[in-house]
């Protein structure tokens, strides 16, 4: 029913419901007028006369969805659910279960339950299905279900969910959670303090600010600041955190719009808490926007070495718009730029391929910048380290293999197949990785690449110019030799993969907390910022 209105038919027509008003109405009437009218006659015909009866808030949903996916990612409609649930992630309040949930289509899964909040205390694993929710079936909630888990402080909630084969049902009191931003933070060694920062919610400069000075406290002259996973938040945020290790006054980002009053410049207001101690700044690909905003302005400003990988290339900045009965949008209103000048936006979502995907800036094209200290930096995708982890950038099958949760599901099948006591020591065996092999093996696990892509592409193009035979035993060739490498990849990323279930193995046991406290002995990238540290002459040259 919902692909009978194809978006290429309404989206004209419902831009105007968003942007009616704007400079773009107000030049441009005639049009807009014109295919207010055509949407609204569509409408009208088919909600009276189509064969079966039709929803008229499913098929405005649908074409609201349809012509936001034309622009990019993160400008988005929110419905009245969506808008409590956004102020709940900048605010950092939460009342329900007090466990990360993972939403599928027939069922919720406990990514993580919250140490000593009620999930936990009501005794649920991560791992576990969540099929039933008071009296209501998960795969029959049309709706996002994990709301249905959300409600008061102290009312109950039934849940029935399964594990390992069996089906339980447990009865929660609901509970207020505060989200930190700043879920750990301790002393790596007698000199240098760790601080995650997780999200840039309205409490995100605060609570860093009270981190670090209580491993200052403790004796901490060297600092490590991780922003691996951040997916960044709010933008005051993070001209706030920045400003913890810049004096005030200082240029963070500037936002460019093609609307004038979005043209803005943002500089430190605040006093620092401390602008010499040596920082260093981890990244991945997970890091974005406010996260890149932190990176991005300690890297030009030379106040910190960034170690990691590169980060996500968001440099788009959103803006919420209230629209009528409850409902809000976000969209995306202007590209933010470093102090060097660095828009590190990473895909162009208006000049898009042949297949309508994003297009990616080539290396090549990758426009150098000058840093406080005369260093080159580049726009075109991200902020890129300036000492680079190689073994901690996910490569294609990595990621495929995390996609499909299969790291997830093993560790779920460890862990209760496993007792581990030994946090620091945590190591997994050249037995366990066999065993992961066979479970991707027996998941029935299919990893196509770009590559395979193109030459099937490539195959069909040549048939159909009589090329075929031509071609046809370096075809062969060629696929042969992409089975070898696909048949091997696993056993080429055995460390990145290791690491990877290492994670979410040591989390099933001792929580993040735990997992945070490995990391201050085992985690890589950490050690290469402790060597970096403990190096004056390496991380001035770094910076030189």
């Amino acid at each position: 029913m919902k692909k009978f209105l194809h978006k290429k038919i309404i989206i004209p027509a419902i831009a105007v419901l968003i942007f009616f008003g704007t400079t773009a109405f107000k030049n441009d009437f005639f049009e807009i007028a014109k295919q207010i009218e055509i949407f609204t006659t569509l409408f009208k015909e088919i909600n009276m006369n189509y064969v079966d009866d039709t929803n008229p808030g499913d098929l405005m949903d649908t074409a609201i969805k349809s012509m936001l996916d034309d622009l990019d990612p993160y400008t988005q409609f929110y419905n009245e659910q969506d808008v409590e649930a956004a102020r709940i992630n900048n605010a950092g309040d939460y009342t329900g279960i007090g466990a990360k949930i993972l939403t599928l289509h027939d069922k919720l899964v406990i990514v993580e339950p919250y140490k000593g909040y009620a999930a936990d205390k009501a005794g649920l694993k991560a791992g576990d299905e969540i099929i039933k929710v008071d009296k209501v079936i998960v795969a029959d909630f049309k709706d996002d279900a994990a709301n249905l888990l959300q409600g008061a402080a102290g009312t109950e909630v039934s849940v029935t969910y399964k594990r390992q084969g069996k089906t339980e049902t447990v009865n929660i009191i609901r509970e207020s959670l505060e989200i930190k931003a700043v879920p750990y933070y301790s002393m790596i060694d007698e000199k240098t303090g760790y601080v995650v920062l997780r999200k840039f919610n309205n409490k995100a400069s605060s609570e860093t600010i009270k981190a670090i000075k209580a491993l200052k406290n403790q004796g901490a002259t060297k600092l490590v600041l991780d922003l691996r996973g951040n997916p960044g938040g709010l933008l005051n945020e993070a001209v706030n955190v920045t400003n913890i290790f810049v004096p005030k006054d200082q240029l963070v980002v500037t936002t460019k719009s093609k609307v004038k009053k979005y043209n803005k410049t943002y500089y430190t207001q605040h006093e620092p808490v401390d602008t010499q101690i040596p920082l260093v700044v981890l990244i991945d690909g997970k890091s974005a926007s406010a996260s890149e905003i932190v990176s991005g302005a300690l890297q030009d400003m030379d106040r910190a070495v960034v170690v990691g990988t590169r980060s996500f290339g968001k440099g788009l900045v959103q803006r919420p718009k209230a629209l009528i009965y409850g409902t809000q949008m976000k969209i995306t209103i202007s590209r933010y730029y470093t102090p060097s000048g660095r828009c590190i936006q990473a895909l162009d979502y208006w000049n898009r391929d042949e297949n309508g995907n994003a297009t990616r800036t080539k290396q090549e094209n990758y426009n150098a910048f000058k840093t406080k200290n005369g260093r080159n930096v580049f726009d075109g995708g991200g902020v890129e380290p300036d000492v680079e982890v190689e073994f901690a950038k996910h490569t294609p099958i990595t990621k495929a293999i995390s996609n499909e949760n299969l790291i997830f599901d093993f560790a779920t099948d460890y862990y209760y197949n496993h007792k581990v006591e030994d946090l620091k020591n945590f190591e997994l065996s050249d037995s366990d990785f066999k065993k992961f092999k066979n479970y991707i093996k027996s998941s029935e696990f299919n990893f196509e690449t770009k590559t395979e892509k193109a030459l099937q592409n490539a195959i069909l193009i040549a048939e159909d110019e009589g090329l075929n035979n031509v071609i046809e035993s370096d075809y062969n060739n060629l696929t042969q030799t992409l089975k070898a490498y696909k048949s091997n990849a696993i056993d080429n990323n055995k460390k990145q993969l290791n690491s990877l279930l290492t994670d979410e193995i040591i989390k099933r046991y001792f929580y993040s907390e735990g997992l945070y406290t490995y990391y201050t002995a085992n985690n890589s990238e950490i050690k290469k910022a402790l060597n970096i540290l403990n190096n004056p002459t390496q991380y001035a040259s770094i910076l030189r």
